[in-house]
């Protein structure tokens, strides 16, 4: 018998792609919402419920009430303030348990996997779910990367190893070796908006995106999407390489069509 899957639902689109397709492969499924994080549209026919950030206990009630064995974390998590978060107690205990080691956003991940996996769940990545979902090696379109674009990508692939190894940033923007901006807490969107103004050619500039070294593989990988091509074209710059086999492509013939229809690149890169 298929174990129940429990979907803990982020924002964004990627947690109902998740959902469609566990269902799809004949799995029940249990979603569990955050309050002023998940879209509504997300929960639409399916068995859910709703908690806040800091209600751990009742999460975990609710998961057991649904009879769910495995659980997927998927979608961004806006990260909120202590007075925000108002811990239950159940929070406040593993707060106390990660204490200052989870600075990081992998950092706190890994730690809310070890919370999971200690009430006796077993904790799955999207990609087990929706493997078409790994990105590839390779262009996505028509184009690909020249040299120039191909020194950026090195760089900021050198750049965001040695800033992951202190669990800062997942993704960087680099123009012809100079380095525009890397994500911080702001998020990728962010992130190409602040470097769309600091261009310093009519075209040219990658965004990079890669996994951090030692990352928790089954949260939080680096992910794209229709949205980040239409982003990146937006600020003017040449175009998108994510980690092939570490990073999500959220439905890639819809990004390849979305990169040829805008004029950029996007590409798999495999890493040494």
């Amino acid at each position: 018998m298929t174990a129940l899957l429990g979907v803990l639902a982020g924002g964004g689109g990627l947690p109902a792609c998740v959902v469609a397709a566990a269902r799809a492969q004949g799995r029940e499924v249990f979603v569990l919402a955050f309050e002023g994080q998940t879209d509504p549209r997300t929960v639409d026919g399916v068995a859910h419920g709703w908690v806040r950030l800091g209600q751990m206990a009742e999460a975990f009630r609710l998961l057991r009430a649904a009879g769910v064995d495995e659980v997927c974390m998927i979608g961004p998590v806006r990260r909120p303030s202590l007075g925000e978060l108002r811990p239950d107690w159940r929070a406040a205990q593993a707060l106390a348990r990660i204490g200052v080691r989870a600075f990081g956003d992998d950092g706190l991940l890994s730690a809310v996997v070890r919370e999971i996996e200690g009430e006796g769940f077993r904790v799955v990545g999207a990609d087990d779910i929706l493997d078409t979902l790994r990105a590839r090696a390779g262009a996505y379109g028509r184009l690909g990367p020249g040299e120039a674009d191909r020194a950026d990508i090195a760089r900021a692939v050198a750049v965001l190893q040695a800033l992951g190894a202190v669990d800062v940033g997942q993704a960087a923007i680099v123009e012809r070796g100079i380095v525009l901006g890397v994500e911080a807490i702001e998020g990728t969107d962010a992130l190409i908006a602040r470097c769309g103004p600091l261009r310093r050619e009519p075209s040219g500039g990658v965004l990079v995106k890669i996994a951090k070294p030692g990352q928790e593989r089954r949260v939080d990988l680096p992910t794209i999407g229709v949205a980040t091509v239409a982003a990146v074209a937006g600020a003017g710059f040449a175009g998108i390489a994510i980690e092939a086999g570490r990073s999500l492509v959220v439905d890639a013939a819809a990004v390849s069509a979305a990169a040829d229809r805008q004029d950029i690149f996007v590409v798999g890169v495999v890493l040494p």
